[in-house]
């Protein structure tokens, strides 16, 4: 039976941190993100002590070992410590295969390591055999296309030499070590190299880029467009880092071409890309808010002339928030054009958008439909039921273990990036970390120094689950269950892509969000669960509280986590599996590492009262109504019959 939460308010943490070291990420850089994901949803609920019996190497005196060092070499998340030789907008694509290979899996995978999925040594060599190999094809930019074929068959049988393209289309794609041609690319560029629109559904790594790309490349070549013609082709990316992916794909594709190309995104100098639209871009890559902000306010912005637009992941775009910002640039751009639409799902909101952007009837190309799992065939992936006050050490213990591996943790707000990756860093756990409330350079610069790292560990929000393309991701975890099951599906989407690509993904849930499981299902994807014994568990707790506790920056960066992470489960759109009134704060504050949940201010509508008393609502009216009548109503007695011989009826009020 779930019980019933503590109220929101609590006492004050008696006894004020004193100002220590402060980490090295406390630094950060924090500005609004005007195109990313806000907090979704968290995950914390019931509390029982772990025994540390069997940890083996993951014990007090470690940890204690970890504070003593206070961070020293961790100093990845510093804003002016980290490597600064990576802001070139491109980065190497390598296989996304992982090597752990085996078809079944130990309940106590991550933990234990006894069936070689935490064979670290066997895992690095052969990571490091097959970096060379691929390193042979010096292929640069962010390519999409590359690695999206699954053992399911999402390649086709069609050549690219069967299109006719021009020649320096040709050799770029040549140069791209691109032979065939994936199964939305071989249904769409033929049809849109003809002037067709097209509304494409494909799930994130299908090839979509290069299916919108080659045609732009071709349009522009045809049409013989210069600088002093302006913009002929414009791509709507929803995130800065798909924008800047998409960017590196289209520089090399246009390489041997004359036509010129650009990206404008949020967080970049908008009078270094205002110059350079009044020159002239023909090809312009751009998140919603700065184009708009370019088409309304740019002198100079040549756009009459474009002919084709692109919008990627409409649906993603829709959902932080985009609509009108959408509705004007449509409303804005010349009518007489071609488009090309593609989400990964079709929503209202989505053909909403695709009315309003195709004049003509498009040309709807569905490459997922009928299947029958939703997620890639060569990703093992499961749940794990743990109570909020072990989570963190779940987290700890895992990644001790699997330090070798690359491995992507999602959170629920950017408040809970920051302060995990602030401790993590302080006790000698390198990690980077990407989410909203960094400058761009800083999210830039992360992003690609992660895609070119054979192994590492990086913490984000869902600004990093749609679209991007990083490479050899062994391990994604789910630390906060995300806002629905699509989002799931394009979380997990960032490992076992490539071909007979491999990857492993794990999704924490408290014991009352199991119902969470039935909207997977639905949504066609199949979850194993995996048991983590408590003796498996590095017992930290006390540990981490006397941390948080004494250490000034950690103590109110856990503060605003806690807070976050509160409001992201109160914003959970499932609210039926994650009512925030039925979370345990106690439990939920010490997994931030507080013995007492810190007073916050919350600014919620207090339902928990209601919440408490819905159980007792149904069986008081009943009493009620029956009280001295004799007529007892209950569930199984629902119109209050005396006896079985009573043949009367009461309506029920």
């Amino acid at each position: 039976m779930l019980r019933a939460a503590p109220t929101l308010q609590k006492a004050k943490v008696g006894k004020a941190p004193q100002h220590t070291k402060r980490p090295a990420h406390s630094k950060d850089d924090d500005d609004d993100d005007e195109d990313e994901d806000d907090e979704l949803a968290g995950a914390e609920g019931d509390s029982e002590e772990g025994d540390e019996e069997g940890a083996e190497d993951f014990n007090s005196e470690d940890f204690d070992a970890m504070l003593a060092r206070g961070g020293s070499g961790s100093g990845d998340e510093d804003g002016d410590g980290e490597g600064d030789d990576d802001e070139d907008e491109d980065g190497e694509e390598e296989d996304g295969a992982d090597e752990g290979g085996e078809d079944e899996v130990d309940s106590d995978v991550a933990i234990d390591g006894d069936d070689g999925l935490d064979d670290e040594e066997g895992d690095a060599k052969k990571r490091k055999s097959r970096r060379k190999d691929d390193d042979k094809d010096n292929v640069r930019g962010m390519e999409v296309e590359r690695h999206t074929a699954t053992v399911a068959g999402i390649m086709s049988a069609s050549e690219f030499a069967s299109l006719e393209l021009t020649d320096n289309t040709k050799k770029a794609i040549a140069d791209m070590n691109f032979t065939h041609m994936t199964e939305v690319q071989a249904r769409t560029i033929p049809a849109l190299l003809t002037g067709r629109d097209v509304l494409g559904a494909a799930r994130t790594g299908s090839g979509k880029t290069l299916a919108f790309l080659i045609p732009c490349a071709e349009l522009l070549y045809r049409a013989k467009f210069m600088p002093r013609n302006g913009t002929g082709a414009v791509v709507i990316s929803p995130t800065r880092e798909l924008a800047l992916q998409i960017y590196g794909v289209a520089r090399d594709l246009l390489k041997y071409h004359t036509q010129t190309h650009g990206i404008v995104m949020g967080g970049a100098n908008r009078r270094t890309e205002a110059e350079k639209l009044v020159k002239g871009v023909n090809l312009l890559v751009s998140t919603p808010g700065r184009l708009l902000d370019h088409l309304q306010n740019t002198r100079g912005f040549v756009f009459r002339n474009l002919a084709c637009l692109v919008i990627d992941e409409a649906d993603r775009i829709l959902e932080i928030g985009f609509e009108e910002e959408m509705r004007q640039i449509i409303k804005i751009l010349p009518k007489e054009r071609q488009t090309m639409l593609f989400s990964a799902t079709q929503t209202t909101k989505v053909e909403d958008l695709a009315r309003l952007s195709f004049k003509h009837k498009p040309l709807y190309v569905g490459v997922d439909d009928g299947r029958t799992v939703a997620t890639r065939e060569g990703l093992e992936q499961g749940y794990c039921v743990v109570p909020a006050d072990k989570k963190f050490m779940l987290l700890f213990t895992f990644l001790k273990k699997n330090a070798n591996k690359k491995v992507m943790v999602f959170f629920s707000s950017c408040n809970s990036v920051k302060f995990h990756s602030e401790l993590l860093n302080y006790i000698d756990i390198p990690v980077k970390d990407i989410h909203g409330k960094q400058k761009q350079q800083k999210r830039t610069t992360t992003f690609f120094e992660f895609c070119q790292a054979e192994t590492g560990i990086l913490l984000c929000t869902d600004v990093a689950a749609r679209g991007l393309d990083i490479p050899a991701v062994d391990w994604i975890i789910q630390f906060d269950p995300p806002d629905d099951p699509r989002e799931y599906i394009h979380r997990v989407g960032r490992t076992a892509r490539g071909k007979e690509g491999r990857g492993r993904a794990l999704l924490l849930l408290l014991p009352e969000e199991l119902g969470f499981l039935r909207y997977l299902k639905d949504a066609k994807v199949p979850l194993n669960e995996y048991d983590f014994p408590a003796s498996k568990l590095a017992n930290v707790q006390s540990q981490l509280e006397r941390l948080v506790e004494k250490n000034y920056y950690l103590h109110s960066s856990a503060k605003d986590a806690f807070r976050s992470t509160i409001l992201a489960y109160n914003s959970h759109s499932l609210k039926e599996i994650f009512n925030v009134h039925r979370l345990d704060l106690q439990a939920v504050a010490r997994s931030f590492g507080f013995s007492v949940p810190p007073r916050v201010n919350l600014q919620l509508e207090s339902h928990s009262s209601h919440t408490r008393k819905a159980a007792r609502t149904q069986s008081g009216a009943d009493y009620r109504r029956g009280m001295g009548t004799g007529h007892k109503f209950s569930a199984s007695n629902p119109y209050g019959k005396r006896d079985a011989g009573d043949k009367r009826q009461f309506v029920r009020i």
